[in-house]
């Protein structure tokens, strides 16, 4: 039984009671330190009755849940100090406000072998690109659900990007700085690798399991500076291993509020591909409908994200498209994943579609 007290327990509906009991949730003291998030996965809850239990039976947990209020000031000073990750593509750079932001979820969607592993690879090491280069200078997190990571394709992209960097310091146009020297002089092909950090998870439980001790992994880890975490692909294990799609809608919920809090707290990108779906203009089966792809996890997943792009095929091209972002206008660009990894498309063919990027 509850050692509650009677108001305490009329607060609750009785399956929620139930399921507080069944899980070892006894007395007000047991509420200590429990988030909703985590209240919720735990025992069964959706978000907002987790919310709601602890605003009955412990009110000093709903504050802690919106953290300390920050003025409107220092959210601008810490964005400006806070360096975009690129992508080594600057026709894609350029709609993304500059690269992959810092404290933000951003989501690629497209077919597969459109490039989104190929972006996930060069983004880790271009994060590690150094300060004095204009870059984030941190270490990366690859969780991979779909088994396309590849290391020797990562190696490539390694190698080409400590050529690019060594091309810098060594162009007599644009004499190099002491600094610049010495950060190429300490890194190596080796080092960019070990600087990413790979998981491979084999279901969704792995995949929660892991997103929910990635932050205090992230606290502790003090000896890397860790600036990306991606996820390849977010959709996959959902996709296949849910038969109970309400009951998916609400895990998603709940993972997307922790990719979020996690890219906040610590300051870093996440970024999620995903895959796509097919959909009908005016429902499967109606006259004269139309058929599209749509980014799979259905709208609900949809607002969890900051920035969402889809990937295309245009023309013999690969093509970006902005299609939701809370900064940047709508926009397009064309991409290309060359040996060296994810590169702009040559000048002549940059002038086709910067004709028509705006969209």
């Amino acid at each position: 039984h509850f050692d509650m007290s009677a108001g305490e327990l009329l607060c609750l509906a009785p399956h929620v009671r139930q399921k507080l009991q069944q899980a070892g949730f006894q007395t007000p003291a047991d509420f200590i330190g429990v988030r909703a998030v985590q209240l919720a996965r735990e025992v069964g809850l959706s978000p907002d009755e987790a919310l709601e239990v602890l605003n009955q039976l412990r009110p000093d947990a709903v504050p802690s849940k919106a953290g300390k209020p920050v003025s409107a000031y220092t959210i601008l000073e810490k964005q400006h100090g806070q360096q975009p990750i690129v992508t080594f593509c600057q026709a894609l750079d350029t709609i993304l406000g500059g690269g992959v932001n810092i404290g933000c979820v951003t989501e690629f969607c497209g077919i597969p072998g459109i490039g989104k592993t190929q972006l996930g690879m060069q983004l880790c090491l271009d994060v590690q690109i150094p300060t004095c280069f204009g870059g984030a200078a941190g270490s990366a997190i690859y969780i991979d659900t779909e088994g396309s990571f590849v290391v020797s394709r990562m190696k490539e992209m390694a190698e080409a990007l400590l050529k690019h960097l060594q091309d810098l310091c060594n162009n007599p146009g644009r004499p190099a700085s002491p600094e610049m020297r010495q950060s190429v002089a300490e890194l190596s092909v080796d080092r960019l690798l070990d600087n990413v950090l790979y998981y491979r998870v084999h279901d969704f439980t792995e995949q929660l399991a892991l997103c929910n001790v990635l932050p205090s992994y992230l606290a502790a880890a003090s000896e890397k500076q860790f600036r990306l975490v991606v996820i390849d692909s977010i959709a996959f294990h959902f996709r296949h291993d849910f038969v109970d799609l309400a009951q998916r809608a609400r895990i998603l919920q709940t993972l997307a509020q922790q990719l979020q809090q996690m890219a906040t707290e610590h300051e870093l990108a996440v970024v999620v591909m995903n895959q796509v779906t097919t959909k009908f203009h005016g429902g499967k089966g109606a006259p004269g409908n139309t058929s599209y792809l749509a980014p799979a996890l259905g709208d609900s997943w949809a607002h969890a994200v900051t920035h969402r792009l889809m990937l295309y095929m245009e023309d013999q091209e690969r093509m970006a498209y902005l299609y939701k972002s809370p900064s940047n206008a709508s926009r397009r660009a064309a991409f290309r994943i060359t040996g060296r990894g994810v590169r702009d498309v040559p000048a002549d063919r940059k002038r086709k579609f910067a004709a028509t990027q705006e969209v």
